[in-house]
């Protein structure tokens, strides 16, 4: 049997001292897609928090593999080169930093920290093309600065581009209700 790429096992976390997490279990394995659905302040985000390393939160007790590792003392930008991708519902803007910029600066400092050459400005362009066709995304998007001016929709699609690009294995889209997906 394969390793799951997330387990979260028992989990239990506070904030400001009270509990919210109380022992929650999940395994999600490769090419599955999991829907967490509740009502306000059920914990959806709080979950999600928790998982891309949020520093507010406390985890209690309980344990969350990625891959099966620990990653509970890692921190957020460790999260993030193991695979952790975090969405929001509203993304910020970036006012004077293209999108392109933005994703090739991201892109080869994880490819640095993998001990992976960076990639040269023909092989990036060739890449964000390609992924840009990928999520249906205006070419004219990705000269602007990170997400200025854009729609929600484009904010969305922007968002999924940077997962794409920088191959996230485990993405969490902050919604009204939280959904994960992950990829092989």
């Amino acid at each position: 049997m394969t390793q799951p790429l997330l387990e979260i096992s028992n989990l239990h976390v506070a904030i400001n001292g009270t509990e919210i997490l109380h022992g929650i279990n999940l395994t999600v394995n490769a090419g599955e897609v999991h829907a967490i659905m509740g009502t306000n302040g059920s914990g959806k985000s709080t979950l999600t928090k928790v998982i891309a390393g949020h520093p507010d939160y406390v985890v209690t007790s309980g344990d969350i593999k990625l891959r099966g590792v620990s990653i509970l003392e890692q921190e957020p930008e460790d999260r993030a080169r193991a695979g952790v991708f975090l969405a929001f519902q509203y993304p910020v803007e970036v006012p004077g930093v293209s999108n392109m910029y933005f994703l090739r600066t991201a892109l080869n400092a994880h490819r640095k920290h993998r001990g992976q050459p960076e990639l040269s400005g023909a092989e990036f362009l060739a890449l964000v093309k390609e992924k840009a066709r990928l999520v249906d995304i205006d070419a004219g998007l990705l000269n602007r600065s990170v997400n200025e001016g854009f729609s929600g929709g484009e904010k969305k699609r922007n968002e999924i581009l940077q997962c794409a690009c920088w191959n996230r294995h485990w993405r969490s889209w902050m919604k009204p209700t939280a959904a994960w997906t992950s990829m092989p």
